[in-house]
């Protein structure tokens, strides 16, 4: 019982240490440079966000009740 209540202990903790500041640069480093075409380099919520390619949405539709399976002609028994 002991090693539970240290354990959930431990992951409060952990879940306590994130940091809610923006984002920045370590010390001595700096963003990307801009690409090419652009006037100014990315900040770093745009470098952060994804464009549809990289998170696609769902696009198929979900069963919502049991169907019979076709046939599939390559479900072969092992030989």
């Amino acid at each position: 019982m002991m090693r539970i209540v240290i354990l959930l202990a431990g992951a409060m903790l952990l879940a306590a240490c994130g940091s809610r500041a923006p984002l920045t640069p370590p010390a001595g480093a700096s963003l990307p440079v801009a690409p090419t075409g652009a006037t100014t380099p990315p900040s770093a919520d745009e470098l952060l966000r994804r464009d549809a390619l990289a998170a696609p949405e769902r696009s198929v539709e979900l069963r919502r009740r049991s169907e019979e399976r076709q046939d599939d002609p390559f479900d072969l028994p092992p030989e």
